[in-house]
């Protein structure tokens, strides 16, 4: 885990997560990273339990569930807005525990709809996953990803990027132009500036 502090008072936290099988230094995952930083944000690149087990794929998803959301409350034990987000898997367990961490918003990188060609497939979708956040989410995906792109509703935001894969490696920057612009306008997080000085402003 990588935990960095904004220079001056921290705003929010953005707890961000992998792939199945990857690791959160992913062209995408920093470009959110980069983007929450920039609006003061203490951000943590989490690798998941399984992963530093050595473990490729996440098992039962009850489990990885459970093991989030006890990282997340060790990491904020400050109580800041928490905003959660990951690529692919990491994806679908910010969405399936945002109720229960009590999320501000999830970032959805890469969110794999449906297997590879398996859309439309009884029992194939994780479209439940996504509307059950019960929060705002931002969805960001690629308009060649096997996996599927969901469809927009009044809580989710997709942005839809051109020429990008299921990878989301070639335009970085693209990501955190997205990012930056929904955290600034997403209800529940602390609206004053983050103070150089390391005290907060005036009310």
């Amino acid at each position: 885990m990588v935990v960095d502090e904004p220079a001056g008072r921290p705003r929010f936290l953005a707890a961000l997560t992998h792939g199945a099988g990857g690791t959160p230094d992913t062209p995408d995952v920093l470009a959110v990273r980069d983007a929450a930083r920039g609006l003061g944000a203490v951000t943590a690149l989490v690798t998941q339990p399984y992963r530093v087990r050595g473990g490729r794929a996440p098992g039962s998803a009850v489990r990885q569930d459970a093991a989030w959301a006890e990282l997340v409350a060790a990491l904020n034990d400050r109580g800041l807005p928490l905003v959660q987000g990951g690529r692919s898997n990491g994806a679908r367990v910010a969405c399936r525990t945002a109720r229960q961490v009590g999320a501000a918003g999830v970032i959805a990188l890469a969110f794999p709809l449906h297997p590879p060609g398996r859309q439309g497939q009884p029992g194939k979708s994780r479209d439940g996953e996504l509307r059950a956040a019960g929060t705002r989410v931002l969805v960001l995906n690629g308009d060649r990803d096997p996996f599927g792109i969901p469809e927009p509703d009044d809580a989710t935001r997709v942005v839809v990027l051109p020429g990008e894969t299921h990878a989301l490696s070639r335009n970085p920057a693209a990501i955190g132009e997205a990012v930056a612009s929904w955290l600034g306008m997403l209800p529940g997080l602390d609206s004053r500036p983050p103070s150089v000085s390391g005290q907060a402003p005036p009310r």
